[in-house]
């Protein structure tokens, strides 16, 4: 029986990520930080997964590593066959362009282009994009198409990172704090377009957090602790974000 048929009870899904062994260690000068230490971990297609630790636990490192973003000292990393950790720069560059969305808690929007041009940005290297127009739409963001950064909200800001991340139509979505740099009430509406850009165009999404909360709205939470995998637990109910407090 093919392992995805016996995880946690879960029926077979394909695997997106598969990760094992991964370790990552930093040379400063005669100091080696040890980031990861020994990481196992599958991401399947359609699965919304929240990496959850405090800081310095290897969430950012492992999720850089996943995206083509770092490579890992040890262990591998396979993205449906692809093995990532063999890949030259060039293979990995083309990886993220063509198969991953990135989400950080900054949003690295373009200050003089427009919502509708900052997205547009992406689709222009992406292989089979979506409209931008329709990836705003996703996010709710119609009507502020044609405002620049400046004027728009944190949280209005942060969609449209978002948009951008799916508009060249990604298979795996990876956020780093998304909602780390916003209140309670606007993060919630940034979870509502990531759990709805999950739910209906099924893309793998992992959302890293410190945040055990924003965990409850997870189809599993991975716990990291001082580079390890802790423990996995699955959500048998998963909540709403706007069920979500903190």
């Amino acid at each position: 029986m093919p392992d995805a048929e016996i995880r946690d009870g879960r029926s077979a899904r394909e695997a997106v990520f598969c990760a094992s062994g991964v370790t990552k260690v930093y040379e400063m000068g005669e100091v080696r930080v040890h980031a990861l230490r020994g990481v196992d971990l599958d991401l399947f297609a359609g699965e919304f997964v929240v990496l959850l630790g405090p800081s310095g636990s290897g969430k950012s490192t492992l999720l850089n590593i996943l995206g083509g973003l770092d490579v890992p000292s040890g262990g591998n990393v396979r993205y449906r066959g692809m093995e990532l950790t063999k890949a030259t720069e060039r293979e990995l560059t083309e990886y993220r362009r063509r198969h991953v969305g990135f989400v950080f808690q900054f949003y690295n929007l373009i200050p003089s282009l427009t919502a509708v041009e900052n997205v547009s940005v992406v689709t222009d290297i992406a292989n089979s994009p979506m409209r931008p127009a329709d990836a705003l739409a996703i996010v709710d963001l119609s009507d502020r198409r044609d405002h620049f950064p400046a004027q728009l909200s944190g949280g209005e800001q942060q969609r449209v990172a978002i948009a951008r991340a799916i508009a060249k139509n990604p298979a795996v979505l990876l956020c780093d704090e998304p909602t780390g740099a916003l209140d309670s009430a606007t993060g919630i509406v940034v979870l509502e377009a990531l759990e709805r850009i999950n739910r209906e165009l099924g893309t793998a999404t992992a959302v890293i957090t410190h945040n055990a909360d924003i965990a409850r709205m997870a189809d599993r939470v991975v716990h990291l602790r001082s580079g390890r995998v802790a423990r996995v637990t699955c959500n048998e109910t998963k909540q709403s974000p706007r069920d979500l407090r903190w």
